[in-house]
């Protein structure tokens, strides 16, 4: 980034005033009436209220439309282990995209924790303020097992979305993809290069989905990840195959498609030509992505390509998914976040670019025509549809699948 842009962001976040997200009152505070109503003494009739029946604070208090945006800092974007504090503005951001996109309210919550059991301490014992918990930038594999102690011990949403955002974009896109390639995901051979949250979310996703384990190559800095090895943690040992194949360079040869989760430049011309013909490259290293659209395009014409980036076609970014999913899981009150749900979010992320494309998108993007194909294989994220997508899509589900605790109310604002 040049030197004015790094200006330009540290201005943003500090002025006119400091930071990207602040609270806003609800009801009105402009009488004597007003302030008794809003705490002493009329607040105590709530508080009975829900002392008596817990689910009455959806009713009376912020709690229904209120998400908890927490990290340990471990992970922080691509630059690493930065921090709780440091973490915060981008825990911010996350706050201003849940309420842009879906109107939901944020608190981020910056945690220094001394361990996974600390940081499930602490976010279990908060809990009660909120009707979802979004984890975010928290290190692989600790990222796996705090989602997993969470989510079994508290009856809200818990979604990690460096795992099941990325996963959900990655798998929305690709299956488009490959059907456009007149290929199918239970016959594709697919490489992943980053055995990390996302790396491994997105092959869970994939296989949820009809791939077949044998066909989907997971690599990490070590290599192919294959039953041979003893390096390997519970998580990757799931996907470690059976197989010669050593090297990403062999691991390459006649993939039908490639999805890179790591870091920028690691795949080459020679891997790139090796591949099977009209080949899927998802390269979604940021800024960086693993080989550039420029030179892939050189190297194979019948390609189909994306990247994690909005200055080239079919950006594969988080906010196609989380407002939206969080906002159909809030609005029936699920549980949790389960696998019916974010497969529903995927077929629907599927079907919204098959639509025609309004006039206000075309704008904001300043295009003259979108349409499904090659350079348009996943929604952009400026679409004021995906609300009405997405979120009515996971709310079926989850009603569907047994984690609602009320209807779905069949509607969703603009």
């Amino acid at each position: 980034m040049s030197k004015d842009r790094k200006q330009a962001a540290l201005d943003y976040h500090a002025q006119p005033q400091p930071g990207k997200i602040a609270i806003a009152i609800t009801k009105s505070c402009l009488t004597q009436e007003d302030l008794s109503l809003a705490y002493t003494p009329g607040v105590a009739e709530p508080v009975r209220a829900i002392h008596a029946d817990p689910e009455a604070a959806y009713r009376y208090t912020s709690k229904g439309n209120l998400v908890a945006v927490i990290t340990d800092g471990s992970a922080v974007l691509g630059l690493g282990k930065m921090g709780a504090l440091a973490a915060k503005p981008v825990m911010e951001g996350k706050g201003v995209l849940f309420k842009k996109f879906a109107d939901i309210d944020v608190f981020d919550i910056e945690v220094n924790a001394t361990s996974p059991e600390h940081f499930i301490e602490t976010v279990a014992a908060i809990a009660p303020t909120f009707g979802g918990i979004n984890l975010e930038d928290i290190a692989a594999p600790h990222c796996f097992m705090i989602e997993e102690e969470l989510i079994g011990r508290l009856d809200i949403p818990v979604f990690h979305d460096d795992q099941h955002g990325t996963a959900i974009i990655v798998a929305a896109g690709l299956l488009n993809a490959l059907e456009l390639q007149g290929k199918r995901l239970q016959d594709a051979r697919i490489v992943c290069l980053g055995a990390g949250a996302a790396g491994i979310a997105s092959m869970h996703l994939l296989v949820a989905l009809g791939a077949k384990k044998s066909n989907l190559a997971l690599v990490d800095r070590s290599g192919v990840i294959h039953s041979g090895r003893d390096d390997l943690n519970v998580y990757k040992r799931e996907f470690a195959i059976d197989t010669e194949r050593r090297t990403l360079t062999d691991a390459m040869q006649g993939a039908d498609a490639f999805i890179g989760l790591s870091g920028p430049n690691l795949v080459n011309e020679a891997m790139l030509a090796s591949m099977a013909s009209k080949p899927v490259i998802f390269a979604l290293s940021n800024p960086d992505p693993e080989i550039s659209p420029e030179l892939a395009h050189t190297v194979r014409r019948d390609l189909i390509m994306a990247t994690g980036r909005s200055d080239y076609p079919n950006q594969v970014n988080n906010v196609l998914g989380f407002p939206f999913i969080f906002r159909g899981a809030l609005d029936v009150r699920a549980s949790r976040i389960n696998s019916a749900m974010q497969i529903a979010a995927v077929h629907a992320l599927c079907a919204l670019a098959r639509e025609p494309v309004p006039a206000d998108v075309l704008k904001a993007y300043k295009l003259d025509h979108l349409a499904f194909g090659p350079d348009y294989i996943i929604p952009k994220p400026l679409d004021p549809r995906l609300i009405d997508h997405i979120a009515p899509a996971v709310a079926r589900a989850a009603v569907a699948s047994g984690v609602a605790r009320q209807g779905y109310p069949g509607h969703y604002p603009k």
